[in-house]
C-alpha cells in the first residue's frame, strides 16, 4: 500500500510538471520507465535525463509546498553560533543546516522540506520554531563538510596548541641528524591537533577543487601550496615548528616508513569526504630544509568519459572517434604532466567498453577504475614495469590494451609487436605536440617502417582554464593585436574590433577570472603523405607541415577557437600554446 501511494505521489508531481510545461508527456513517460529501470525518485531520473535542472524542480518543488528555494552557494557565511545550535550527527543523518537563528526562529536548509520528524526533532532539541527552507542535497552535503568537518581554522588550531604543554615537543629535526625517539615522532603525528591541521589542508585542497597539494619546507618557514586550474596557490600554512609532525602524519595516512628521512617514497591515502571516496597519490621527497610533500588528488566523481565533454572541435572528434575504432594499431597521446592525457585515455576506453572487448591496462598508479576493464598497477620495486606487464597482457588474449606511458626501447618495441599482431595499443608520451612524438620513437631505437606500420594517430593536448561564468565580461580587442600573435585573418572574418572575454574575478572563482578547464586537441592522423616523411627520415617541421596541409588543427589553432567563442581568453592561449611555424 505504502509502494502505492509512493508512486501516485511520484506520478502527481510529473502531471503537476507536465501541466505547466516544464517537461512533455513524452519526456514525462521516458523518465518513469528510467525510474522504474534504476529504482530512483522521479526528479532524479528527469535530471539524469536531463529534461529539467535540479534548480528548476526545487524551485518548483518549493512553490508547490509553499517553501521557498535558495541556493547555499550564493547565501554567504554561516554564524557559528548557529552552526552549533545543531549538532553534527543530526545534520548529517537527516542532510540539512541551519542557516539563520532570529529570536526562538531557527531556519534550516533541507532537501525534503517535508519531513516533519526531523522539524519536529528540531523543535524539541532546539527550543526553536523551526523555518524549513528547499536546497539542493548536493550544497547542503558541502556546506555540512565546511562547517562541521574541520573545526576552526589553521590560526584557531595553532593557537590552541600554543597552549599546551605537548607544544614543546614538537621541534624541528635538522635534516642532517637521525631522530633517536622515533616512537616520539610517531606519536607527534597521532595528536588531535597535528591531525585536525592535515584535515584541514586535505579538506580545503578538495572544496577548491585542487589537483594537488603541495607542503614544501624551507629554512624559516613551511609553505603549502594548492593547484587549482592547473596554477599553484598559495594557502595559509602551518608554523615551521610543526614541519615534522605534520609530515609524519601524513606519512602514516600513506603506510609509509616515518624513520626514513633520507630517499624519495611513494604512498596512496585514501579518505571519504562528502559522501565520496577520494584517492590520494603521495610524494615525498628530501630537500635541503626537510622532507617535500605532493599529493595528488583522484576524485573519480569528477572525471568526465564523454568525448562529447572534453573540448575537441567537432572535426578533430570524428578522426578521433574513427581511429579508435581501428582493429589493431598504436594510438598515442602527448602533453606534459597534468595536461588531462590520463582522461582521454579513459574516455577512449570507456568509448570502446563492450562485454565483447578484453580490454587491459598496465598504469602507474591506477588513477581511476573503469568497470569491466582489467587494470594492473606496475611494481618496480620488484621487476613489474610496463615492459613485463605488457609482455604478460600478449597470453592473456586481449583486444586492446592500454600502456600508462611508453617510457623506454623495451615498451616501444612490445607495444609495436602487439600492435603487428593485431591489438590496439593506446599509450601516452612526454613530447610537446603530435609530429614529435615520431622523433621521440625514433630516438627510443624504433625503425622508421615499424612506426608507419603502427602507428595510426598521435593526439596533443593542453588544458585551457575556462572563464568563470559568474564574472564573465565582454571587451573588444583590436585585430592587429590577434594577427601578431598568429591568429588569422580568417578566424575573425577581417573585422577591426574583435569582441572577447575574460574573467573580471569573483568570490565563486577565488578572484581568478577562471573556473574550471577545457582540453585543446592537435590530433594528427597517419596518411600516405607523413608515413612517406617518417620513412625518409624528415624533421619535425616538414611532418608539421605537411599534416596541417592534410587538416590537421595545432594546439594553437584549438585554443584560438576556443578564445573566440568566449571560452577561455588571450592569455591562457599564450600561456599554453606557441604560435605555429610556417
Amino acid at each position: 500500500m505504502a509502494k502505492q501511494k509512493d508512486t501516485a505521489t511520484k506520478k502527481k508531481l510529473g502531471d503537476l510538471l507536465t501541466e505547466v510545461g516544464i517537461i512533455s508527456k513524452e519526456q514525462l513517460g521516458n523518465a518513469l520507465q528510467d525510474q522504474k529501470a534504476k529504482g530512483i525518485k522521479l526528479g532524479e531520473s528527469l535530471i539524469s535525463l536531463g529534461y529539467i535542472t535540479e534548480d528548476v524542480l526545487l524551485a518548483f518543488l518549493g512553490k508547490q509546498c509553499g517553501v521557498p528555494y535558495i541556493s547555499l552557494s550564493e547565501y554567504g557565511e554561516i554564524s557559528p553560533d548557529v552552526i552549533r545550535s545543531v549538532p553534527e550527527n543530526v545534520v548529517r543523518h537527516q542532510t540539512l543546516i541551519p542557516i539563520s537563528k532570529e529570536g526562538k526562529i531557527l531556519t534550516i536548509a533541507m532537501n525534503d522540506p517535508l519531513n516533519v520528524f526531523a522539524t519536529d526533532d528540531l523543535r524539541l532539541m532546539t527550543g526553536c520554531e523551526i523555518n524549513p527552507v528547499i536546497a539542493s542535497e548536493a550544497e547542503i552535503k558541502n556546506a555540512i563538510e565546511k562547517y562541521y568537518s574541520v573545526k576552526g581554522s589553521m590560526d584557531d588550531i595553532v593557537k590552541e596548541m600554543s597552549t599546551s604543554e605537548e607544544d614543546a615537543n614538537l621541534e624541528v629535526v635538522k635534516e642532517d641528524e637521525e631522530s633517536d625517539d622515533l616512537s616520539a615522532l610517531a606519536a607527534a603525528g597521532e595528536e588531535a591537533p597535528i591531525i585536525r591541521i592535515c584535515n584541514l589542508l586535505l579538506s580545503g585542497a578538495i572544496r577548491a577543487k585542487a589537483s594537488d597539494i603541495h607542503v614544501e619546507p624551507y629554512e624559516k618557514k613551511l609553505r603549502v601550496r594548492y593547484r587549482i586550474d592547473g596554477v599553484l596557490h598559495e594557502v595559509n600554512a602551518p608554523p615551521k615548528k610543526l614541519q615534522n609532525a605534520i609530515i609524519s602524519r601524513f606519512k602514516i595516512m600513506s603506510s609509509l616508513n616515518i624513520a626514513e628521512r633520507r630517499v624519495p617514497q611513494d604512498g596512496r591515502i585514501k579518505i571519504k569526504i562528502m559522501d565520496r571516496e577520494i584517492d590520494l597519490r603521495v610524494s615525498i621527497c628530501p630537500t635541503a630544509f626537510g622532507e617535500k610533500i605532493v599529493m595528488r588528488i583522484l576524485d573519480s566523481s569528477n572525471l568526465c568519459l564523454d568525448l562529447n565533454k572534453l573540448g575537441f572541435e567537432p572535426e578533430t572528434l570524428a578522426i578521433f572517434n574513427k581511429c579508435i575504432e581501428a582493429p589493431y594499431g598504436i594510438i598515442l597521446v602527448t602533453g606534459p604532466t597534468g595536461s588531462g592525457k590520463s582522461t582521454t585515455l579513459y574516455s577512449a576506453l570507456s568509448t570502446l567498453n563492450f562485454p565483447d572487448k578484453n580490454i587491459n591496462t598496465i598504469e602507474d598508479p591506477v588513477e581511476y577504475v573503469l568497470a569491466g576493464i582489467n587494470q594492473v598497477q606496475v611494481k618496480p620495486d620488484i621487476g613489474f614495469t610496463f615492459s613485463a606487464g605488457l609482455r604478460s597482457f600478449l597470453r592473456q588474449d586481449p583486444d586492446i590494451i592500454m600502456v600508462g606511458e611508453i617510457r623506454d626501447t623495451e615498451t616501444a618495441e612490445i607495444a609495436v609487436n602487439a600492435a603487428l599482431t593485431g591489438h590496439l595499443v593506446l599509450s601516452t608520451l612526454h613530447t610537446n605536440d603530435a609530429p614529435g612524438s615520431v622523433t621521440r620513437m625514433l630516438n627510443m631505437g624504433v625503425e622508421p617502417f615499424l612506426i608507419t606500420s603502427t602507428v595510426i594517430m598521435v593526439v596533443a593536448q593542453r588544458l585551457a582554464r575556462v572563464i568563470c561564468k559568474d564574472c564573465k565580461e565582454p571587451y573588444e580587442i583590436s585585430s592587429e593585436y590577434l594577427e601578431s600573435i598568429g591568429v588569422g585573418k580568417e578566424m575573425f572574418d577581417g573585422k577591426k574590433k574583435v569582441n572577447l572575454y575574460r574573467g573580471k574575478g569573483c568570490d565563486k572563482c577565488s578572484n581568478t577570472g577562471y573556473k574550471g578547464r577545457l582540453a585543446c586537441y592537435e590530433v594528427m592522423e597517419m596518411n600516405d603523405t607523413i608515413r612517406k616523411l617518417i620513412l625518409q627520415s624528415k624533421p619535425t617541421l616538414e611532418i608539421r607541415k605537411a599534416a596541417k596541409k592534410t587538416g590537421m588543427i595545432t594546439l594553437r589553432d584549438a585554443a584560438v577557437k576556443k578564445m573566440l567563442v568566449g571560452a577561455t581568453t588571450v592569455e591562457e592561449v599564450l600561456r599554453l600554446t606557441v604560435e605555429d611555424e610556417e
